[in-house]
């Protein structure tokens, strides 16, 4: 990471039902405007007044959502060429999960088989390797996307765009910190980018959580280790901002991961090292100061043995 960018970045459990973002605000101590990005919430956005009391009234909310939609709606081009964009990447999401869960299930089919300690390590490590080159491969093409379509639609150059960017520059420039929430990841990670996000967030405290915490990573990974639909992998979305590198969230573990389930707890640390996957359960935080001390509460790290203790860092990745 090249800290220029923001001051500071705490990544955060979930807010909803007990909330804890103003212990996290009064410790690095932020007293200005907080700009609150709720884009995750789509057609809710602005249905804020819980985040905003909870604040102590000083937020703005850049409405991302709101944002994206009228640039849409003034630049149909442009939002053909993103429909087209956010299809191809779904389609990619298709045939990757495909690979990935025939490799997982290679990967439980070989991790039951009987054979020297040795042979057994050297396959498990093979097994973890073809997963984790899945997901490069992935990556990339995402990667290709997005800069296909940086090629033919030129956002940069959209009066239309470039008008909301200057506003919410405008709008950026009076506040000492930014509060990301959850809700729909793809279409908060895909606001975030359009708007520039990561470039206006330079000089200032960040705070993210649940879906905010996952985008604001170098990587987005979804995981959930019993959903409705039946069992479930953990799969990579795609690139997130960059402003927490090394580092892959995962919030509302109550919810989400069977820490009983230790052997697939080791795959997932194994398979996305060397960054830490960092379990943000309510009313955990963690703080990474750009001339600071790492400042954690209440979050813990899956090892590669499948454990998970106490997160302990001295810095992000850079």
């Amino acid at each position: 990471m090249t800290w220029g960018d923001p001051r500071a970045v705490v990544l955060m459990g979930a807010q909803r039902f007990d909330p804890n973002l103003i212990d996290a605000v009064t410790e690095l101590g932020v007293e200005g405007r907080i700009a609150a990005i709720t884009a995750g919430w789509q057609e809710r956005e602005e249905e804020d007044d819980d985040l905003a009391e909870h604040l102590g009234d000083r937020t703005v909310n850049l409405r991302l959502h709101a944002r994206a939609e009228e640039v849409f709606k003034q630049d149909p081009d442009l939002a053909a060429l993103h429909r087209e964009r956010q299809a191809v990447l779904r389609h990619r999401q298709d045939f990757y999960r495909v690979r990935l869960e025939h490799a997982l299930e290679a990967q439980y089919v070989i991790d039951q088989r009987h054979a020297p300690d040795d042979i057994l390590e050297d396959e498990a490590r093979t097994s973890i390797l073809a997963i984790q080159e899945i997901d490069r491969m992935h990556l990339e093409q995402c990667a290709r996307d997005h800069a296909e379509f940086e090629r033919e639609a030129q956002p940069d150059k959209r009066e239309v765009l470039l008008r909301h960017r200057e506003e919410i520059a405008a709008i950026l420039s009076d506040c000492d910190a930014i509060a990301i929430a959850g809700g729909h990841v793809a279409t908060l990670l895909n606001r975030l980018r359009l708007f520039k996000i990561e470039t206006l967030a330079r000089g200032k405290v960040v705070f993210a959580w649940c879906g905010g915490a996952m985008v604001v990573c170098d990587r987005v990974v979804l995981f959930h280790h019993a959903p409705p639909q039946g069992p479930g992998a953990a799969e990579v979305l795609d690139a997130g901002l960059g402003l927490a590198p090394g580092i892959v969230a995962l919030p509302q573990p109550e919810l989400r991961l069977r820490f009983d389930d230790e052997e697939r707890l080791m795959v997932m640390a194994r398979r996305f090292a060397p960054a830490k996957c960092l379990v943000l359960p309510a009313r955990s935080r963690v703080a990474w100061l750009r001339d600071g001390p790492t400042i954690s509460h209440g979050a813990s790290v899956l090892e590669l043995d499948g454990a998970h203790r106490p997160f302990v860092s001295s810095g992000l990745a850079r």
